[in-house]
């Protein structure tokens, strides 16, 4: 064992010497600042040890010396109800309730009794008379119940608490004079003696105990001070129920409060000067040699820039370093940035080449196609869903790449607001289940939480939709057969909530799991049937989360599926909602044949809404500018609704809009815009506008809009 012993001690040793000087000076610094913080900790508890273990000594002595001073404080009211209820003129008052002996015996005595109150009572607990002072203004407070108790134990102190204070009640059992004990004969009545806790029975108990003395609430509970010692005495009823608490508080002059202070200050100064040494040891010496060794073995940027802010000849080494490296430095980030910059470019324009190119040929193709007059109807259907379905996927590529360049620039800041989960989750399902195209056999279901949430939640509704749509959206792509669920749970500990999107798909092998929310990715593979879009989907879905301020994460195994999961922090909304009554708009006549202003300066554009405003019977009037639509109002008041283009010569959209509510302010005003982003929308409805319309047109959407508005009367 003593080899062992020797053989580390050597090791150590050994370990020790090859340290580099620093750390051996800090070693030995270290080592005499922890000796001394041990020694003063020691100090310090024991003071400490020694303080309480007075205070306990102090506080009981003194809690004994106030039970005993209590105890003295009340024998004399004892006695004197013990000697007068072995009496045999009193038996007998208990039987005749001679008035004039009470007020002779009695009540004419009743100051030299020092009591605030004396009744007496027969055997059926009937007050036969007493005799109360001025500080009594209670009539008959003695328990009925608490006389059957007397009855056995022949004689009780207890405290009532009475609308005057607290009173302390001395009762006995009457009995004859042959029976001082009480134990031949049975009681005759009962005779009870108070007295009030009032100001001069503080002031006597103050004056025989040197304390402070004062009532508190019952079991109240006594704080510790360092400059006085406090005991209390519960006071308790004829049930043994505590009614008060007496409160007994006395100087205690003895505290070791500046010695611990001392020493505390001590044992912080020895820190301080530790650490002041330390600090300063490292930013002249440690740090200085670091940064050379860092700049010798990696060639450091960073390192050079801070060595060259040192003093003395450390700064000066680092001129040097910086002036050897600059060329060299310039000539690799150039190189390095055009090499970046040439693969980006060719594979963003190749694959944004070919994922516009592959709509377009589409409806360029079988727009040539139906310029045959002898296709057949079905054919003509086919060639129009086709073209419809391709523009939509263009239009889908379109947004994508806006939407990417807003969030690069920043443009996009959620809008926070109170959100009720569980209907946007049901929403969402109902939204989402009749978009799965028939000939797949997906299930398609809600994973219900168990707990559900109470109350809204702080979060955007839109971008909160918008990532469980392109999950969903994208789990059904990849699904042929099986199921696609969603759902999420509530994680109380971290305060998020954890979504969950799960799939029984094609499944996404490793290497793509580390790059599939990488820009401009898709899984691309021998299985996979579906590879449409610029793989934009789930960058934007990882901004978003990202922006709400979540993670997002994702598991998959080849042929088994795949689990999307992000988070979101949980925070519920304060606010009160108050539900404002939307305005009503009504129109005369029956709804048909109405004039409406479209207020366009593009040709092609006016002329698809004329021809879908016009295939349910309205009359169509344009406006070439937001001037001449401002005018038209104006002169026609039969105008029944606007189309509003946002972007037009003269005044734009808002501007004629403005001038319009001043004119006409019952006349509906729907926009158009090309800007399709939530902000765009957001501040178009914020606006005044009753509603939108986005391009390309949705000619489903405009017959609703046109239906709801119709139809809408004072109601």
């Amino acid at each position: 064992m003593f080899l062992f012993y020797l053989f580390l001690f050597a090791y150590n040793m050994k370990k020790l010497i090859n340290l580099n000087t620093y750390f051996k000076l800090l070693l030995l610094i270290a080592s005499a600042t922890v000796f001394f913080f041990i020694l003063y900790t020691s100090l310090y508890l024991y003071t400490v040890q020694e303080e309480q273990h007075f205070y306990k000594t102090t506080h009981s002595r003194y809690n004994n010396e106030v039970k005993s001073l209590f105890i003295l404080n009340s024998r004399t009211p004892t006695a004197t109800v013990i000697d007068v209820t072995f009496w045999d003129e009193l038996v007998r008052f208990t039987k005749t309730n001679d008035n004039k002996w009470y007020n002779k015996y009695i009540s004419s005595e009743f100051q030299s009794y020092e009591a605030d109150y004396i009744g007496i009572y027969d055997l059926d607990r009937k007050l036969l008379n007493k005799t109360r002072s001025s500080k009594i203004k209670s009539f008959d407070f003695i328990p009925k119940e608490m006389m059957t108790a007397l009855y056995n134990s022949k004689f009780k102190r207890f405290y009532i608490k009475l609308p005057e204070g607290v009173v302390e009640v001395f009762g006995a059992t009457i009995h004859p004079s042959n029976d001082p004990k009480k134990n031949k004969t049975k009681p005759s009545g009962y005779f009870f003696m108070a007295r009030l806790l009032d100001a001069s029975f503080f002031e006597s108990l103050e004056d025989i105990s040197s304390s402070k003395v004062s009532l508190a609430f019952a079991n109240q509970k006594i704080k510790a001070e360092d400059d006085f010692v406090t005991v209390g005495l519960n006071l308790k009823d004829w049930k043994n129920n505590t009614v008060s608490t007496l409160l007994f508080k006395r100087p205690f002059n003895l505290n070791y409060s500046k010695t611990k202070e001392i020493l505390f200050i001590v044992v912080i100064a020895s820190i301080i000067n530790f650490l002041i040494f330390i600090y300063y040891t490292k930013k002249w010496v440690y740090d200085p040699l670091k940064l050379i060794k860092n700049i010798l073995e990696t060639g450091s940027s960073n390192s050079i820039s801070s060595l060259k802010k040192s003093k003395g000849e450390f700064g000066y080494i680092g001129n040097l370093f910086e002036e050897n490296s600059n060329q060299r430095k310039q000539l690799e980030i150039a190189k390095q940035k055009a090499e970046e910059s040439d693969t980006l470019k060719s594979a963003f324009l190749a694959n944004l080449s070919h994922e516009i190119r592959t709509p377009m040929n589409a409806i360029i193709g079988f727009s040539d196609l139906l310029m045959d007059a002898n296709l057949k109807e079905k054919e003509k259907i086919d060639y129009l869903k086709i073209i419809k379905n391709s523009g939509n996927s263009l239009v889908s590529i379109i947004e994508d790449l806006i939407e990417m360049s807003k969030i690069d620039a920043k443009q996009i800041t959620p809008n926070f607001k109170g959100l009720d989960l569980e209907k946007c989750v049901a929403e969402l399902y109902h939204a989402i289940k009749i978009t799965i195209p028939k000939d797949k056999e997906i299930e398609f279901y809600i994973v219900k939480n168990p707990e559900i949430l109470q109350g809204s939640i702080i979060t955007d509704e839109t971008k909160l939709k918008q990532i469980i749509v392109n999950l969903i959206t994208n789990a059904v792509k990849f699904t042929e057969k099986g199921f696609v669920s969603f759902g999420y749970k509530i994680n109380k500990e971290k305060e998020l909530l954890e979504f969950t999107i799960e799939d029984s798909g094609l499944g996404i092998s490793e290497n793509y799991l580390k790059i599939i929310f990488d820009r401009f990715r898709r899984i691309e593979d021998n299985s996979t049937n579906d590879t449409t879009g610029l793989g934009l989907g789930l960058s934007i879905t990882k901004a978003y989360v990202e922006m709400l301020g979540g993670e997002i994460n994702v598991k998959s195994t080849i042929g088994f599926g795949s689990i999307f999961t992000f988070t979101i922090p949980l925070q519920f909304d304060q606010t009160i909602n108050t539900n404002i009554q939307k305005k009503s708009i009504s129109f005369p006549g029956n709804h048909e044949n109405e004039i409406i202003l479209i207020a366009e300066d593009d040709n092609i554009n006016f002329l698809l809404l004329k021809k879908i405003i016009e295939s349910k019977n309205h009359t169509v009037l344009r406006a070439h500018n937001g001037q001449e639509a401002v005018d038209i109002c104006v002169e026609n008041p039969n105008i029944s609704l606007v189309f509003m283009d946002i972007k037009m010569p003269i005044l734009n959209g808002f501007e004629a809009f403005e001038q319009i509510r001043a004119i006409k302010p019952e006349l509906p005003v729907i926009a158009q815009t090309a800007y399709s982003s939530f902000e765009d929308r957001e501040k178009i409805l914020q606006f005044g506008f009753v509603d939108y319309i986005t391009k390309p047109l949705d000619k489903e959407k405009i017959f609703e809009l046109l239906d709801s508005i119709f139809m809408e009367i004072n109601s």
